[in-house]
């Protein structure tokens, strides 16, 4: 025994205590080895459930950048993520841990990005040193970092990038454990967004089909559809209304359904066009049963599927008996707003015969209860005037003023009612009421004539008739307007008694004046200047009729 251990050392071998040790030594760094694996797997598989808890993938962000950070013990954790698939886009930061200033992105033609990305492999730099990775180091006082791909073996998502105060931190058990889990988040990070955008696809899917419903329901023609034998599988609202159809219809033979209700050449049509496949259009013919009655048009095309593939036939009716109606409803409403020009244009200005045009159930058929403010202007001095004149004279005169008047009234907003000998009868607040307005462009046109008639460069009452003078009452109130006539003639006038006490007013007005009532001046008080007038006693009237002079208009 002496003699083979004497041998041994001279041949420089280890004795048996020496080999006992180093058995020893191994034994615990496997065990150490062993240790460390367990611990990596341990937190791994915490830190994986972690990942589960949320499909969300903000979620799955956040706990990839924590739990790497908090297991590795290192300073810096930030997660740099491609928003499109086609990589054309830089990687965008959406989470980070740790105090320090970091990119917002990272350039996608960066050393960095592209060598992770198109390797697939983790970049670890030990030290800071002149390196073509050194933006792995993110902040100016990191020295050690460490680059992992988050990918799949299809997509490439980016880039988890962990960085340490220390020199020749990451170590093999840290290296582990973060290459493990970035793989395993990479799987759970693309299932995420998978899932999210399979989730919009479906909310797009149901927008369309929402979408495409509304416009089938909105629909005035009727829409049916079957499947490749004949059977009912959708109708909109138009068809079920018109049709008779139910959401119990579904499913039921088409044929069967129409049988008696329309006829057996159109029957004949329908199966043919579903049996060959054919394009069959502008067919005509009555539907009928026990509650309606319709004539129609119908068209008849294929309906295919995805892959071109026969799936039934569509069904087009177009209701002829409501086109017809809906025809003559459009005749009526064009006839209607035709009569209106005719009765308004001449007598109102162009912005109130659109809005009449516009909105025809204004002018009422009959009478129509307002309150209005009714203009009567007369000629001081005509009866003496025109004795002993030629007729055709006379007119030019009255002619003269008229048109020069009316396009006051007109531009006023007043509503020309008619011309009563040398008197010029107008409205406001008919057809169209707004009660104070009304009044004050009444008195506002009142005002106007009168200033036009003392103007030396005024276009009328010339010559012989430079001495003739207007005289103007005014009267507000009730009234009813609507068209009054016989089936051959027929006018839009007002009558009631605010027209007769305007009527009087005009009497009682002299050369120059406009004269109104309490009335009126309750409406434009604070518009005009107003003289006070003795009260009147008119015709009809018990009492006594309070009246005021306008005197100009307050600026």
């Amino acid at each position: 025994m002496a003699l083979r251990t004497q041998s041994r050392h001279k041949h420089g071998e280890l004795s048996d205590d020496q080999i006992r040790e180093r058995r020893t030594q191994l034994r615990r760094s496997k065990d150490r080895r062993f240790r460390g694996l367990a611990k990596t797997l341990d937190e791994l598989v915490r830190a994986g459930s972690l990942l589960s808890h949320d499909p969300n993938f903000r979620y799955m962000a956040s706990i990839l950048v924590e739990q790497t950070l908090d297991i590795s013990k290192s300073d810096l954790a930030c997660l740099y993520i491609r928003s499109d698939p086609e990589h054309r886009s830089d990687l965008n930061l959406i989470h980070r841990r740790g105090r320090y200033q970091v990119p917002e992105r990272l350039s996608r033609h960066s050393e960095l990005v592209q060598f992770v990305e198109e390797a697939g492999e983790t970049v670890v730099l030990l030290e800071r040193k002149p390196s073509p990775f050194l933006e792995l180091l993110l902040d100016s006082r990191m020295q050690c970092g460490i680059g992992l791909p988050i990918a799949t073996p299809t997509a490439r998502l980016g880039i988890l990038i962990l960085n340490s105060l220390n020199p020749n931190f990451y170590n093999r058990e840290r290296f582990d454990f973060l290459d493990s889990f970035a793989k395993l988040a990479g799987g759970m990070l693309h299932n995420s967004r998978m899932y999210l955008d399979l989730r919009e696809t479906l909310r797009r899917v149901e927008e369309l089909e929402r979408y495409q419903e509304n416009i089938f329901s909105s629909m005035t023609n009727l829409l049916l559809t079957t499947d490749g034998r004949g059977r009912i599988r959708y109708f909109n609202r138009a068809a079920g209304e018109r049709l008779g159809l139910s959401e119990s219809d579904i499913g039921n033979d088409l044929g069967e359904y129409f049988a008696g209700k329309i006829g057996r050449r159109i029957l004949r049509e329908i199966d043919s066009a579903r049996r060959d496949r054919l394009e069959i259009l502008d067919m005509e013919g009555i539907y009928k049963d026990p509650q309606r009655e319709m004539d129609f048009s119908l068209n008849l095309s294929p309906l295919l599927g995805r892959r071109g593939g026969h799936e039934g036939i569509t069904l087009l009716f177009t209701d002829q008996s409501r086109e017809k109606e809906l025809q003559e409803k459009m005749e009526q409403v064009v006839e209607e707003r035709r009569l209106i020009k005719d009765m308004f244009a001449r007598y109102l200005s162009t912005e109130v015969v659109s809005r009449l045009v516009e909105s025809p159930d204004l002018v009422k058929p009959g009478g129509d209860k307002k309150v209005a403010t009714i203009f009567f202007a007369d000629i001081r001095g005509y009866t003496s005037f025109s004795e002993g004149r030629e007729p055709e004279y006379i007119i030019d005169v009255l002619n003269e003023y008229f048109s020069e008047a009316v396009e006051v009234v007109i531009r006023h907003k007043g509503y020309i009612d008619k011309f009563i000998g040398d008197c010029i009868m107008a409205a406001w607040g008919v057809p169209l009421q707004t009660e104070e307005e009304d009044a004050v462009q009444a008195v506002s046109c009142a005002l106007e004539i009168q200033e036009l008639v003392r103007s030396k460069q005024r276009s009328f009452f010339r010559g012989e008739a430079s001495k003739l003078k207007i005289g103007i009452g005014m009267h507000t109130g009730p009234i009813v307007a609507g068209n009054l006539g016989s089936s051959r003639r027929m006018n839009y006038t007002v009558i009631g008694d605010t027209v007769n006490v305007a009527a009087r007013l005009e009497g009682v007005a002299e050369a120059d004046e406009v004269i109104i009532t309490q009335h009126t001046c309750d409406y434009i008080r604070d518009h005009f200047k107003l003289e006070k007038r003795k009260p009147v006693k008119v015709k009809g009237k018990i009492q006594p009729i309070p009246i005021y002079r306008v005197l100009r208009k307050v600026s």
